[in-house]
């Protein structure tokens, strides 16, 4: 039972990080364009030779 006292705040310490990370990732713009990549997989265009 005495564990819990160490696992819950590391827990929430891991979760703290994560969430920073994801509004780090926001603020970074790192969601920029996620309607290109799904117009680009669907377009009949085939990228054989891409461009240099």
């Amino acid at each position: 039972m005495q564990i819990l006292a160490y696992l819950i705040p590391v827990s929430l310490l891991l979760g703290g990080l994560g969430l920073v990370a994801f509004f780090w990732a926001l603020r970074s713009r790192q969601f920029d364009d996620p309607e290109g990549d799904s117009r680009r997989i669907l377009s009949p265009d085939w990228d054989d030779h891409p461009r240099p």
